[in-house]
């Protein structure tokens, strides 16, 4: 069975590994692409923040332990939601359980809209980020980060296993659908070259103000063995916009 969006997360086997993966130290997405994500974020003291794709909340109580007035969260996945909704119990949240292309964005309400790692799963990306531009005040931050397209071109290195010591990149330029085992299933991705992700951004009308292709930084590894794999090639996307 192949799964789209978020409902693999509904499968239960599946969501507990990814839970346990998802919170070992030594996740990439621990190392590598929160430092940069946090250093692109605005000061979000006293902003209203739409996140998309909010997972367990995690996320959230951070903003919002950094002063975020209102944080509103928007995932597909009714695990998730649930966490998240335990999570955030008590702080000045929203919470909506529906996909991000049928979320109902308001106009001009938000200081800052995030999306990590979420994007990749889109089919229609150009719909979703008209509806983020609409949804921004002007003058408000968009930070989103995806898979790198790498690594999203070709499900061939991911079918080697865990630790492997060579990725194979093919079909770049050939956008659209891939299918790639994860975690035990096979989960829905859509391929983008960064040039792609860059002129989407652009016809929404975003201004790009910067762009990271996730280099890992020494101080966060305790490895060395580790921080040279993490060199070799590139996991993320991050890129930092403003609604001109």
């Amino acid at each position: 069975m192949e799964y789209k969006g978020s409902s693999a997360y509904d499968e239960e086997p599946f969501f507990q590994q990814y839970i346990s993966r998802r919170t070992r130290h030594n996740s990439p997405n621990n190392l590598i692409e929160s430092p940069i994500f946090m250093k692109l974020l605005d000061e979000v003291n006293e902003k209203v923040v739409l996140d998309l794709g909010c997972g367990d909340g995690s996320f959230g109580l951070e903003l919002l332990n950094l002063g975020c007035k209102l944080y509103v969260g928007v995932d597909g996945s009714e695990n998730m939601f649930k966490l998240a909704r335990v999570k955030l119990k008590g702080t000045n949240h929203k919470l909506h359980h529906c996909n991000l292309e049928t979320f109902d964005y308001p106009v001009n309400q938000f200081d800052i809209v995030t999306s990590r790692l979420v994007l990749h799963y889109i089919e229609d990306l150009e719909h979703v980020l008209g509806k983020v531009y609409q949804s921004l005040k002007i003058g408000g931050q968009f930070i989103m980060s995806v898979q790198h397209p790498i690594l999203t071109s070709s499900s061939k290195s991911t079918e080697q296993g865990e630790k492997r010591t060579d990725w194979v990149v093919d079909d770049y330029f050939i956008s659209g659908r891939r299918v790639e085992p994860w975690i035990g299933e096979k989960v829905v991705k859509y391929h983008r070259t960064i040039e792609e992700y860059f002129t989407t951004l652009q016809k929404a009308g975003f201004i790009i103000e910067n762009l990271h292709e996730g280099a890992p930084d020494r101080r966060f590894f305790d490895s060395q063995e580790e921080y040279n794999r993490r060199k070799r090639i590139p996991l993320f996307l991050i890129v930092k916009c403003r609604k001109g």
